[in-house]
């Protein structure tokens, strides 16, 4: 079934069909852009101008890759504890058949 999902910014629906990704909730991930959207209009107080629109979109766009950013570092900080946890589980593994 082929799902289309809806977002609605600045008064406007936008339609658009997800990948066919399983592992994703594309209206979840729609969500989540508006929210992004609504905290960045906050910042600006006129917010009928086609110029606060394309700021407002910027600065929703700048705050999602500053938060994937961070989510990227903590999760290779993440990796490389488990990595260092299962190398020194494997050592005492072998010590203790050795």
């Amino acid at each position: 079934m082929d799902e289309i999902v809806k977002i609605e910014l600045f008064g406007e629906e936008f339609k658009f069909k997800p990948d066919d990704k399983k592992h994703s909730d594309p209206v979840k991930i729609a969500a989540h852009v508006e929210e992004y959207i609504k905290e960045a209009e906050g910042v600006f107080q006129n917010k009928t101008s086609g110029r606060n629109r394309t700021a407002i979109l910027l600065l929703a766009a700048m705050n999602l890759s500053k938060d994937f950013h961070e989510l990227k570092l903590q999760y290779s900080d993440l990796e490389r504890d488990v990595e260092n946890r299962i190398s020194s589980l494997l050592k005492k593994i072998d010590e203790e058949i050795e």
